[in-house]
Protein backbone atom coordinates (compact mmCIF):
# COMPACT_ATOMS: atom_id res chain seq x y z
CA UNK A 1 0.00 0.00 0.00
CA UNK A 2 1.66 3.67 -0.87
CA UNK A 3 0.67 5.70 1.86
CA UNK A 4 3.19 8.39 0.32
CA UNK A 5 2.00 12.11 -0.05
CA UNK A 6 3.42 14.38 -1.88
CA UNK A 7 6.41 16.42 -0.52
CA UNK A 8 5.04 20.34 -0.17
CA UNK A 9 7.88 22.53 -1.99
CA UNK A 10 8.68 26.23 -1.63
CA UNK A 11 9.85 29.03 -3.89
CA UNK A 12 13.98 29.86 -2.71
CA UNK A 13 12.45 33.73 -2.16
CA UNK A 14 9.67 32.40 0.08
CA UNK A 15 12.05 30.29 2.15
CA UNK A 16 14.63 33.29 2.43
CA UNK A 17 11.69 35.56 3.71
CA UNK A 18 10.87 33.28 6.10
CA UNK A 19 14.11 32.34 7.11
CA UNK A 20 15.31 36.55 7.65
CA UNK A 21 11.89 36.43 9.59
CA UNK A 22 12.64 33.32 12.00
CA UNK A 23 16.18 35.16 12.12
CA UNK A 24 15.31 38.54 13.15
CA UNK A 25 12.60 36.98 16.00
CA UNK A 26 15.45 34.79 17.17
CA UNK A 27 17.52 38.19 17.59
CA UNK A 28 14.67 39.65 19.59
CA UNK A 29 14.16 37.08 21.97
CA UNK A 30 11.99 34.62 20.44
CA UNK A 31 13.59 31.92 22.32
CA UNK A 32 12.78 33.07 25.53
CA UNK A 33 9.20 34.56 25.06
CA UNK A 34 8.37 31.47 23.29
CA UNK A 35 9.73 29.33 26.53
CA UNK A 36 8.00 31.80 28.87
CA UNK A 37 4.56 31.99 26.95
CA UNK A 38 4.18 28.05 25.86
CA UNK A 39 6.68 25.71 27.37
CA UNK A 40 6.51 26.74 31.53
CA UNK A 41 4.40 25.50 34.42
CA UNK A 42 0.81 26.31 33.48
CA UNK A 43 1.04 27.37 29.83
CA UNK A 44 0.98 24.34 27.41
CA UNK A 45 -1.62 22.02 27.73
CA UNK A 46 -1.66 18.41 29.24
CA UNK A 47 -4.54 16.54 26.89
CA UNK A 48 -5.58 13.49 28.47
CA UNK A 49 -7.31 11.29 25.26
CA UNK A 50 -9.33 7.91 26.07
CA UNK A 51 -9.31 5.07 23.53
CA UNK A 52 -11.94 2.40 24.20
CA UNK A 53 -10.38 -0.95 22.40
CA UNK A 54 -13.19 -4.13 21.65
CA UNK A 55 -11.69 -7.47 23.96
CA UNK A 56 -8.88 -5.27 25.33
CA UNK A 57 -6.83 -7.74 27.26
CA UNK A 58 -7.57 -7.21 30.95
CA UNK A 59 -3.35 -6.29 31.33
CA UNK A 60 -3.67 -3.43 28.94
CA UNK A 61 -6.47 -1.73 30.60
CA UNK A 62 -5.35 1.49 31.83
CA UNK A 63 -2.15 1.85 30.02
CA UNK A 64 -0.59 5.07 29.26
CA UNK A 65 1.37 6.76 26.34
CA UNK A 66 2.73 10.09 26.94
CA UNK A 67 2.94 11.65 23.71
CA UNK A 68 5.27 14.48 22.76
CA UNK A 69 5.54 15.91 19.44
CA UNK A 70 6.78 18.14 16.72
CA UNK A 71 9.64 19.73 18.88
CA UNK A 72 11.56 21.81 17.02
CA UNK A 73 14.72 21.98 18.49
CA UNK A 74 16.55 25.57 16.66
CA UNK A 75 16.31 28.87 17.35
CA UNK A 76 13.32 29.40 19.72
CA UNK A 77 13.74 25.70 21.09
CA UNK A 78 17.24 24.22 23.32
CA UNK A 79 18.25 23.47 26.20
CA UNK A 80 15.96 23.52 29.49
CA UNK A 81 13.26 24.21 27.58
CA UNK A 82 11.61 21.36 27.69
CA UNK A 83 11.93 20.47 31.08
CA UNK A 84 8.61 21.53 32.56
CA UNK A 85 6.90 19.29 29.68
CA UNK A 86 9.70 16.25 30.72
CA UNK A 87 8.55 16.47 34.54
CA UNK A 88 4.64 16.67 33.60
CA UNK A 89 4.82 13.59 31.35
CA UNK A 90 6.62 11.78 34.29
CA UNK A 91 4.48 12.34 36.92
CA UNK A 92 2.18 10.87 34.98
CA UNK A 93 3.75 7.87 35.77
CA UNK A 94 3.46 6.74 31.89
CA UNK A 95 3.51 2.73 30.26
CA UNK A 96 5.73 3.98 27.21
CA UNK A 97 6.49 7.27 25.76
CA UNK A 98 6.39 8.04 21.90
CA UNK A 99 7.78 10.99 19.97
CA UNK A 100 6.30 11.32 16.59
CA UNK A 101 9.05 13.52 14.90
CA UNK A 102 9.97 17.07 14.08
CA UNK A 103 12.84 16.57 16.44
CA UNK A 104 14.65 19.50 14.39
CA UNK A 105 13.72 22.55 12.32
CA UNK A 106 16.42 22.62 9.62
CA UNK A 107 19.76 21.34 10.41
CA UNK A 108 20.27 18.04 12.54
CA UNK A 109 22.56 19.84 15.34
CA UNK A 110 19.43 21.02 16.63
CA UNK A 111 18.31 17.86 18.05
CA UNK A 112 21.87 18.14 20.61
CA UNK A 113 20.38 20.33 23.09
CA UNK A 114 17.76 18.42 23.82
CA UNK A 115 19.26 14.94 24.40
CA UNK A 116 19.67 15.28 28.32
CA UNK A 117 15.78 16.59 28.32
CA UNK A 118 14.87 13.32 26.34
CA UNK A 119 16.82 10.99 28.16
CA UNK A 120 15.11 12.30 31.79
CA UNK A 121 11.80 10.95 30.11
CA UNK A 122 10.35 7.64 32.30
CA UNK A 123 8.20 5.40 31.57
CA UNK A 124 7.84 1.45 32.20
CA UNK A 125 9.05 0.51 27.97
CA UNK A 126 11.14 3.55 27.25
CA UNK A 127 10.66 6.11 24.45
CA UNK A 128 9.83 4.81 21.21
CA UNK A 129 9.71 7.55 18.13
CA UNK A 130 9.60 8.12 14.21
CA UNK A 131 11.28 10.29 12.01
CA UNK A 132 9.30 13.61 10.94
CA UNK A 133 9.24 15.72 7.25
CA UNK A 134 11.46 18.39 9.01
CA UNK A 135 14.14 15.38 10.14
CA UNK A 136 15.11 14.20 6.54
CA UNK A 137 17.24 17.77 6.53
CA UNK A 138 20.38 16.83 4.38
CA UNK A 139 19.24 13.12 4.76
CA UNK A 140 21.29 13.19 7.94
CA UNK A 141 17.92 11.40 10.01
CA UNK A 142 20.74 8.23 10.73
CA UNK A 143 22.88 11.23 12.87
CA UNK A 144 19.57 12.20 14.84
CA UNK A 145 18.82 8.42 15.64
CA UNK A 146 22.34 8.06 16.70
CA UNK A 147 22.62 11.32 18.90
CA UNK A 148 19.33 10.07 20.87
CA UNK A 149 20.47 6.73 21.17
CA UNK A 150 21.99 7.35 24.71
CA UNK A 151 18.89 8.87 25.86
CA UNK A 152 16.95 5.46 25.52
CA UNK A 153 15.14 6.56 22.35
CA UNK A 154 13.87 3.82 19.61
CA UNK A 155 13.36 4.69 16.44
CA UNK A 156 10.96 2.90 14.37
CA UNK A 157 11.51 3.07 10.81
CA UNK A 158 8.69 1.22 8.67
CA UNK A 159 9.41 -1.23 11.91
CA UNK A 160 6.91 -3.00 14.69
CA UNK A 161 8.03 -2.94 18.48
CA UNK A 162 5.84 -5.94 20.77
CA UNK A 163 5.28 -5.12 24.37
CA UNK A 164 4.64 -8.17 26.22
CA UNK A 165 1.93 -6.99 29.19
CA UNK A 166 0.49 -9.52 31.68
CA UNK A 167 -0.95 -11.69 29.37
CA UNK A 168 -1.33 -8.95 26.30
CA UNK A 169 0.59 -7.51 23.72
CA UNK A 170 0.62 -3.74 22.34
CA UNK A 171 2.15 -3.69 18.76
CA UNK A 172 3.99 -0.49 18.17
CA UNK A 173 4.02 0.43 14.11
CA UNK A 174 6.22 3.31 13.30
CA UNK A 175 6.48 4.67 10.09
CA UNK A 176 8.82 6.85 8.00
CA UNK A 177 7.00 10.31 6.85
CA UNK A 178 4.89 10.04 4.41
CA UNK A 179 6.40 13.32 2.65
CA UNK A 180 9.97 12.78 3.10
CA UNK A 181 10.62 9.13 3.50
CA UNK A 182 12.25 6.83 0.92
CA UNK A 183 10.10 4.55 1.38
CA UNK A 184 7.23 4.57 3.77
CA UNK A 185 6.68 0.16 3.74
CA UNK A 186 3.77 -0.33 6.27
CA UNK A 187 3.61 -4.34 4.78
CA UNK A 188 7.14 -4.15 6.35
CA UNK A 189 6.14 -2.43 9.58
CA UNK A 190 2.86 -4.46 10.11
CA UNK A 191 4.80 -7.87 9.73
CA UNK A 192 6.05 -8.65 13.03
CA UNK A 193 2.82 -8.51 14.56
CA UNK A 194 0.64 -11.69 16.12
CA UNK A 195 -3.23 -12.56 16.09
CA UNK A 196 -4.18 -10.56 19.16
CA UNK A 197 -2.30 -7.96 19.21
CA UNK A 198 -3.33 -4.19 20.31
CA UNK A 199 -1.81 -2.06 17.47
CA UNK A 200 -0.80 1.71 17.80
CA UNK A 201 0.92 3.25 15.04
CA UNK A 202 3.48 6.28 14.83
CA UNK A 203 2.70 8.20 11.86
CA UNK A 204 4.02 11.81 11.91
CA UNK A 205 1.86 13.11 9.11
CA UNK A 206 -1.75 12.16 9.90
CA UNK A 207 -2.65 12.10 5.77
CA UNK A 208 -2.04 8.48 5.79
CA UNK A 209 -4.55 7.87 8.86
CA UNK A 210 -7.59 6.86 7.03
CA UNK A 211 -5.14 4.65 5.11
CA UNK A 212 -3.66 2.80 8.07
CA UNK A 213 -7.04 2.15 10.22
CA UNK A 214 -8.20 -1.52 10.47
CA UNK A 215 -10.04 -3.68 13.00
CA UNK A 216 -6.95 -4.28 15.74
CA UNK A 217 -5.55 -0.99 15.35
CA UNK A 218 -6.87 0.90 18.17
CA UNK A 219 -4.97 4.11 17.42
CA UNK A 220 -3.12 6.35 15.36
CA UNK A 221 -0.44 9.05 16.63
CA UNK A 222 0.76 11.98 14.61
CA UNK A 223 1.77 15.55 14.73
CA UNK A 224 2.83 17.50 11.95
CA UNK A 225 -0.22 20.35 11.52
CA UNK A 226 0.82 21.99 14.91
CA UNK A 227 -2.97 22.75 15.29
CA UNK A 228 -2.23 25.15 12.69
CA UNK A 229 -0.41 26.95 15.21
CA UNK A 230 -2.01 30.39 14.64
CA UNK A 231 -5.68 29.31 14.22
CA UNK A 232 -6.41 32.80 12.93
CA UNK A 233 -8.36 33.55 9.13
CA UNK A 234 -5.60 33.15 5.86
CA UNK A 235 -2.84 31.77 8.56
CA UNK A 236 -4.37 28.81 9.71
CA UNK A 237 -4.03 27.82 5.80
CA UNK A 238 -0.47 28.50 5.47
CA UNK A 239 0.73 25.04 7.62
CA UNK A 240 -0.09 21.51 6.43
CA UNK A 241 -3.81 20.72 6.74
CA UNK A 242 -5.42 19.89 10.11
CA UNK A 243 -8.21 17.21 10.43
CA UNK A 244 -8.90 17.99 13.67
CA UNK A 245 -7.85 16.46 17.24
CA UNK A 246 -9.46 13.40 17.32
CA UNK A 247 -10.84 11.56 14.49
CA UNK A 248 -12.92 8.46 14.73
CA UNK A 249 -12.07 6.10 11.77
CA UNK A 250 -14.08 3.09 13.06
CA UNK A 251 -12.77 0.82 15.25
CA UNK A 252 -9.30 3.10 15.11
CA UNK A 253 -8.94 6.88 16.23
CA UNK A 254 -6.68 9.22 15.18
CA UNK A 255 -4.92 11.66 17.23
CA UNK A 256 -2.70 14.59 16.18
CA UNK A 257 -0.77 16.53 18.70
CA UNK A 258 -0.94 20.07 18.51
CA UNK A 259 2.76 19.84 19.27
CA UNK A 260 5.01 21.63 20.92
CA UNK A 261 7.65 23.56 19.42
CA UNK A 262 6.83 25.82 16.24
CA UNK A 263 8.26 27.28 13.18
CA UNK A 264 8.73 30.75 11.36
CA UNK A 265 7.44 32.94 13.84
CA UNK A 266 7.37 31.92 18.05
CA UNK A 267 3.69 32.21 18.76
CA UNK A 268 0.84 30.34 18.88
CA UNK A 269 -2.19 31.31 18.66
CA UNK A 270 -5.59 29.33 19.34
CA UNK A 271 -3.47 26.30 19.33
CA UNK A 272 -1.51 25.88 22.96
CA UNK A 273 1.14 23.85 22.92
CA UNK A 274 0.85 20.24 24.63
CA UNK A 275 1.43 16.90 25.66
CA UNK A 276 -0.95 14.27 24.99
CA UNK A 277 -1.88 11.23 27.23
CA UNK A 278 -3.89 8.12 25.85
CA UNK A 279 -4.97 5.83 28.22
CA UNK A 280 -6.58 2.74 26.73
CA UNK A 281 -9.78 1.00 28.53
Amino acid sequence: MDLGVEPRRYSKLRLAFFRAVEGACALAGGRRLYRARHLSPGRFLVRRERVRVFGLPAGLAGFRIAHLSDLHGGRFLGAGDLRAVVRAANELEPDLCVVTGDFITHHHGEVLPLVDELAALRSTHGTLAVFGNHDYKDRAEARISAALAPAGVRFLRNACERLEVDGGALAVVGLEDLEEGRKVDLARARAGLRAGDVEVVLCHNPAGAQRLARPGCAAVLSGHTHGTQVDLPFLRDLGPPHPGLRVELGETTLIVSRGLGAVGLPVRIGAPAELVVLELA
